[in-house]
């Protein structure tokens, strides 16, 4: 834990009491505060009474004697309108911050030269900051990870020399931290996401934007028009920027070529890693994640062979293109968390011919018609979920398919069409294009119920770990 002793002796509200806010209560009275906590939700007030924090009903508090409010990412901030909490606070004059601002704080006072990582991006962030922490101790050093990843980024231990903090960061958690000001920080990409609350692409990248221009080194992908503007005003503010590209050379910063990680210097071509044969980032969208990886821990002083090492031997995230087992020549990977077209379309892009695709669930706006261009390299496709009929209609004619209903049927059923097919490496790919819960809590139990199906054929030997 990162006790935050910043409001030590004095009142904060706090509004959110899932894993997060109950992490950041628990961490400002181990610094000395004195927490008012509040949640809408009866079952996560009595978890926090249980965990002995003091639970106070802020809807009617005195907020003029509070110095903060520590607001949960999930909770609407600007749009669609603030939380009752944020308009309590802003009329009585009461900054509303985040825990990443809370360690920001703490990091300043504790150990301002600590090295700390900022990652965030529309797409690819968790993978890349899974890399970039596994690289970070494949160079000797104390890693320690969290964020909008999983582990709160307070229950981590607190920033000291030699320590090297790698934060996922949501635009949620951006927008909740005015003084983010990393060490490196990497913005990946800018695409359409969270709209709702944020209400305008405009908004939503200037969030993102916040991540870098606070950096000591700015890594920034260059290839949406969002992040190239982005980086042209950090250049003309002067400040330290790598931009990174998977869609052209560039002649500074890094850039992918197939599976190969290049950097220009002085015109000659040096070739920084060689991602061939390294089936968990396989895949243009995982080049980038390398790439952006590659240029942070250089920005700290990592060694290159440290690096390549890091990179050979990184496992990959569950349920992100994880590959869980092989039956001879037939591959399977387990990418659940591709819950719309658009993180489907990686997954399909990273193989070229021989896909067996289970998909479905409950379908997002435009359902799989964008992925048309990749139809050609599915060899069938499995239907499950709420989504046939509508899967159906589009693949008619186009794609063989399946009516399999479960995930259990559409398994057997690809397992044994891939293992008689010709191609020399078959894939089945559970990569949904749609979210879970028609059938699912969630997309990790989906993921998690492939990797039992899978492991429980005949044959299949399981391929390393996540």
């Amino acid at each position: 834990m990162i006790p935050v002793t910043c409001f030590s002796g004095q009142s904060v509200a706090l509004f959110g009491l899932g894993g997060s806010g109950l992490a950041t209560a628990q961490a400002l009275a181990a610094g000395g505060a004195m927490v008012a906590a509040w949640d809408d939700k009866p079952t996560s007030r009595g978890k926090a009474v249980e965990a002995g924090i003091p639970v106070v009903d802020l809807a009617e508090a005195e907020w003029s004697g509070f110095a903060a409010l520590i607001l949960s990412p999930g909770v609407p901030l600007t749009h669609p309108t603030p939380h009752w909490t944020v308009e309590k606070a802003r009329a009585a004059g009461v900054e509303v911050i985040g825990d990443v601002e809370l360690f920001c704080r703490e990091r300043a006072l504790r150990a301002p030269d600590a090295p700390f990582i900022a990652i965030t991006g529309t797409n690819g962030k968790s993978t890349t900051t899974a890399l970039i922490a596994h690289l970070v101790r494949e160079a000797g050093l104390d890693a320690q990870m969290g964020g909008n990843i999983g582990t709160a980024v307070l229950s981590l231990e607190p920033p000291a020399p030699g320590r090297v903090h790698v934060v996922e960061c949501s635009s949620f958690q951006i927008d909740l931290a005015p003084s983010l000001a990393p060490t490196v920080g990497v913005l990946l990409n800018v695409t359409p996401d969270h709209l709702d609350r944020h209400g305008s692409m405009e908004n939503y990248a200037g969030i993102k934007e916040r991540l870098v221009a606070g950096a000591g080194t700015a890594v920034v992908g260059v290839d949406d028009d969002w992040c190239r503007a982005i980086v042209d005003r950090l250049k003309a503010a002067g400040r330290t920027v790598v931009p990174i590209s998977v869609d052209r050379p560039l002649d500074e910063g890094l850039y992918a070529e197939d599976h190969v990680i290049v950097r220009k210097t002085h015109g000659l071509r040096i070739v920084l890693a060689d991602l061939a044969g390294i089936g968990s980032l396989r895949g243009a969208h995982n080049a980038q994640n390398a790439a952006a990886a590659i240029a942070a821990l250089e920005a700290i002083g990592a060694d290159e062979l440290a690096i390549r090492r890091g990179l050979a031997s990184f496992p990959g995230l569950a349920h992100r293109m994880e590959q869980v087992g092989r039956a001879g020549k037939v591959l399977f990977v387990n990418d659940s968390k591709a819950t719309n077209a658009d993180a489907a379309e990686k997954a399909l892009a990273a193989f070229p011919s021989a896909i067996h695709w289970i998909i479905g669930g409950v379908p997002k706006e435009g359902g799989i018609a964008p992925l048309a261009p990749w139809f050609g390299r599915v060899a069938k496709a499995y239907l499950i979920g709420k989504s046939s009929d509508a899967f159906a209609a589009t693949l008619d004619g186009k794609v063989p398919y399946a009516r399999c209903e479960t995930l259990d049927n559409a398994v057997a059923a690809a397992a044994a069409d891939a293992v008689a097919s010709d191609a020399p490496e078959p894939v089945v790919l559970l990569s949904p294009a749609c979210a879970s819960y028609d059938q699912y809590p969630n997309f990790e139990v989906r993921g998690a119920h492939f990797r039992d199906l899978v492991l429980a054929l005949p044959g299949v030997a399981p391929v390393g770990k996540a």
